[in-house]
This record gives C-alpha cells, structure tokens and sequence, in this order.
C-alpha cells in the first residue's frame, strides 16, 4: 500500500479479519510510525502501538473516537469495523488527508466491501479517491494428517464449484481418528480475494458500475476470487471439497 489511502478486510465475523490487519500493522509497525487502533474490544495488545478499547456503554462510539485521535497526528490508523455513515466519512476523510486507514466490513466478497461504501452513502468519487485495495477471506479446515485418505466426491458438487479435473494427488478428505476427534479436520487455513484498485476498477466505481460489473472486470484482469483460491488448496491436498462447498459456496447448492 502506499502511504496513505484506505484498506478494507471483510468476511463473516470469525474469519480472521483482526488477525489480518494486526499481521498488517505488525508487518509495518517500527518506531518512526504513529500508529492507532480504536477496537471493540482489543483483541490482544501489540508492542508500540497505541490500542483505544472503546465502551459503548459509556456512549463511547467508532466515530466519536477516531474524530478525537486524528488530533494525535497518527500515521496509520485501525478501525476495528465500519458500521454506518459517520464513521465511514471520518475514516474516508482521514484516508484522504495523508493517513493509512485500515478497517474491516462484514460483506462476501472483496468487490462488495467497495459497494458498501457507496450503500452507506459515501460518493463514489471519494471511494475511488481513497480506497487503495480490498480484501476478502474465509477460513478452511485443514484435512487431518493422521486419517487422511483419497476418495471421489460427488460429481454434481465438482460440476457446482467449477472443479473439472482432479488434483494430481487425487482428492483427499478425512475419514476421521482420535487425534482429530473424528472430524476429519485439524487446523485452520486461510482463503483470500485480493481486489486492487487499479485505474480501470476507479473508473468503473466514478461510473457506479454494479458490484458484479466490478468483479468481471476484476477476474478479468486477474483476480483470483475466494472459490478459485480456495481450489487451490483442494490441489494442494490441503482441504476437501466439501469443506469448500461449506465454507466459500454454500449459496451454489
């Protein structure tokens, strides 16, 4: 990212989306930064960076908050999660005005996290103006080591997710043992759909294109959406296919 501008993560809640950007601000964290973070509530502290708990039972809220800490001249600011119009205009003004804003939304994919914008009711031309990339993940049970086992999964399923040959390997999945608790899983992995905003894709959000005019535009630059990364680690051995179908594409079957 560049020095300045707006970064969204989204995903259902529990999906890692404050464990991406606390990877993030730790990944640029040095001492020459200011940096902030206003969460509800904070999840576990990070060295050199300044973490606001905010109370909404005080009547503490994202926006009250984040309009007093512009004040303390931050380089980077977190917002735990854009909910409404205030906050989003704050956080929009402050992407603007020489600050890395990074936030999270609760939208399916990376292209809708941009729409939700619009829906809160941020012009388009300020979306364009600051959002340098958005990005959506999920998280994957990984197939457990111990009873891993190949078998062929339905074909009806294959044909839904788009799957139209096996992995060199074969398809794997758990049969389930004691060291998974019958599940068949162990661990977690994450899936993610990255959207850079590129001038083409800032030209389609000034033209109000729809969320799904966007995201064509963006596969077809090379966008790798959450179905295709995660089929991926099918290839890779890493997931089953029904894990994917529970996980990433449910709404398919």
């Amino acid at each position: 990212a560049g020095p300045y501008g707006m970064v969204l993560v989204t995903g259902p809640t529990g999906c890692g989306k404050t464990t991406t950007l606390y990877a993030v601000l730790s990944t640029i964290n040095s001492i020459e930064k200011n940096i902030i973070t206003i969460e509800n509530p904070v999840e576990y502290r990070l060295d050199r960076i300044n973490q606001i708990q905010i109370d909404p039972n005080s009547g503490e809220t994202f926006a009250g908050v984040l309009r007093s800490i512009l004040r303390q001249d931050p380089d980077v600011i977190m917002v735990g999660e854009i909910r409404d119009l205030e906050t989003a205009e704050i956080a929009v003004q402050a992407a603007l005005t020489g600050h890395l804003v990074l936030s999270t939304l609760h939208t399916n994919d990376a292209v809708t996290a941009v729409t939700r914008l619009r829906e809160l009711g941020i012009p388009s031309f300020l979306i364009a103006s600051c959002v340098l990339m958005a990005g959506a993940q999920r998280l994957v049970r990984k197939i457990c080591p111990d009873c891993k086992e190949h078998y062929q999964p339905e074909e009806r399923t294959l044909k839904l997710l788009g799957v139209d040959k096996s992995p060199p390997g074969g398809f794997l999945h758990g049969k389930g043992c004691d060291y998974c608790f019958s599940t068949g899983f162990r661990g977690r992995e994450g899936v993610f759909e990255i959207l850079k905003i590129d001038s083409d894709i800032q030209n389609a959000i000034l033209a109000d294109k729809s969320a799904l005019e966007i995201k064509k535009m963006a596969v077809e630059k090379g966008m790798k959406t959450l179905l295709d990364a995660a089929i991926v680690k099918v290839s890779e051995e890493k997931t089953s296919v029904e894990e994917v179908k529970r996980v990433i594409a449910p709404e398919r079957f």
